[in-house]
């Protein structure tokens, strides 16, 4: 069972993310904005709203790859938009593995994380 890091300052959105992944199987440790992750959570992949409040996007990025410097990261926000590459390109070279845009489907959520760590089960 693969192990997911999320990191969402939206309960409801959070709450939801660990709904869909958990029923596909995937083992969800959900993080609160700014709530630091438990030193030790292993972690197969890190999904993170990418510009929350308070948190600088690279600095947030820098300190998340320290911290699990083998699991990809799959960056979510709303400041994404799909046909837009700039700031999907900017994420790319700070090392995340895949972006999604705010509003998406449950469908690209789990295809996306099924290209990173493969099915939860």
């Amino acid at each position: 069972m693969s192990n997911i890091v999320l990191i969402e300052d939206d309960q409801l959105l959070r709450d939801l993310l660990v709904e869909c992944l958990s029923v596909e199987g995937y083992c969800v440790q959900p993080r609160a904005n700014g709530e630091p992750a438990c030193p030790g959570d292993p972690a197969d992949l890190v999904i993170v709203d990418l510009f929350m409040p308070r948190h600088e996007g690279e600095a947030r990025l820098q300190a998340i790859k320290r911290q699990y410097p083998q699991a990809p990261v799959l960056a979510i926000s709303g400041q994404f938009r799909p046909g837009l590459d700039g700031s999907s390109l900017a994420a790319t070279a700070l090392g995340v593995r895949h972006v999604i845009a705010k509003p998406f489907s449950r469908g690209d959520l789990l295809s996306a994380v099924l290209g990173l760590v493969g099915p939860g089960r």
